[in-house]
């Protein structure tokens, strides 16, 4: 592809930007994606409601069972899958109830009045999802502040543009479809072969990892993330933050981390908390240190040569 040329209408101008002091409007390219979503209840969108609804969105879409997302500055504070989709809320939300406050709610699933209660006592920027039983719109219209946007599920966009000085940069999408990011490809390169519960685990994880910003280390327990470590500029810190916003949930977890350790030091500190399974992309010069110290620790650790940084 040598050209390309994208047309945008403008929707609707925004009270600011990401700031007071920028202006902004929201602009129209197609027919599906939450510029699209219905509102039905709340004040108007703002830019980083926006910006944080489609990190969200995102974010639960990446996986097929019932999953919730909750966001924060673009940034995961909770993911989880459950049995129903009130369930996934109940796990999404235990992750970092503190984050949650103020956060940007994505439902894969229809909204339940069971869901609906539980959001009812805790202030929430934003919820979108495919659909709403009738009473837990009833329950969520009586919380004035909220956003409620309805947005019917579609395929994502193979495409991502991102402006850059002086042009874009345009990539595929990353959908966590690479051969990668199928279980049955990983390589186990340590430990002893783990239960059904301890893969299902660790394939929960290498999806939820794919949203939260590089460095990035998720631990995930029970098809929950439990402790995120997100944002760092070295895997160290992302390890030390996701450990210790685990606490005691920490042992037993299993991590995902989105790119390869460079040195056995992050991994040490995982190991070290509880965890007892590691998937990681692996690729690093330093893999036999990282190997040798995952041996010595007697976890479970798998490659997947595949890797799922995160800029944006």
């Amino acid at each position: 592809m040598d050209w390309f040329g994208l047309i945008y209408k403008r929707d609707n101008p925004l009270r600011y930007g990401e700031n007071p002091h920028q202006q902004a409007a929201i602009y129209r390219g197609g027919p599906a994606g939450i510029v699209n979503a219905v509102q039905s209840h709340g004040k108007e969108m703002s830019f980083n409601n926006y910006t944080d609804a489609d990190a969200a969105w995102r974010a639960a879409l990446d996986h097929s069972q019932p999953c919730v997302a909750i966001i924060k500055h673009a940034n995961p504070c909770g993911v989880a899958i459950g049995s129903d989709i009130a369930d996934a809320y109940t796990k999404a939300h235990a992750c970092d109830p503190v984050s949650a406050f103020g956060g940007v709610i994505a439902a894969n699933r229809t909204v339940t009045v069971a869901m609906a209660t539980q959001i009812s006592e805790v202030f929430t920027e934003v919820i979108i999802a495919p659909e709403y039983e009738s009473a837990a719109l009833d329950i969520l219209m009586k919380k004035p502040s909220i956003r409620i946007l309805t947005c019917p599920v579609t395929r994502i966009s193979p495409l991502e543009i991102r402006p850059v000085s002086g042009g874009a940069l345009v990539q595929e999408t990353d959908l966590i479809s690479a051969a990668g990011d199928d279980a049955k490809n990983w390589k186990q390169v340590t430990g002893a072969p783990v239960s059904s519960e301890v893969l299902a685990d660790l394939q929960f994880a290498w999806r939820a990892v794919r949203a939260v910003k590089s460095n990035a280390i998720l631990l995930a327990k029970n098809g929950a993330a439990v402790g995120i470590g997100m944002g760092q500029v070295n895997r160290v810190d992302s390890a030390k933050l996701a450990v210790d916003r685990a606490g005691d949930r920490v042992r037993n977890s299993v991590a995902a981390s989105d790119a390869f350790f460079p040195f056995a030091d992050g991994l040490e500190i995982l190991t070290a908390a509880g965890v007892i399974a590691i998937v990681q992309p692996g690729g690093s010069v330093r893999d036999e240190e990282v190997i040798a110290a995952a041996e010595r620790a007697g976890v479970a650790m798998f490659f997947t040569n595949t890797r799922h940084f995160s800029h944006a």
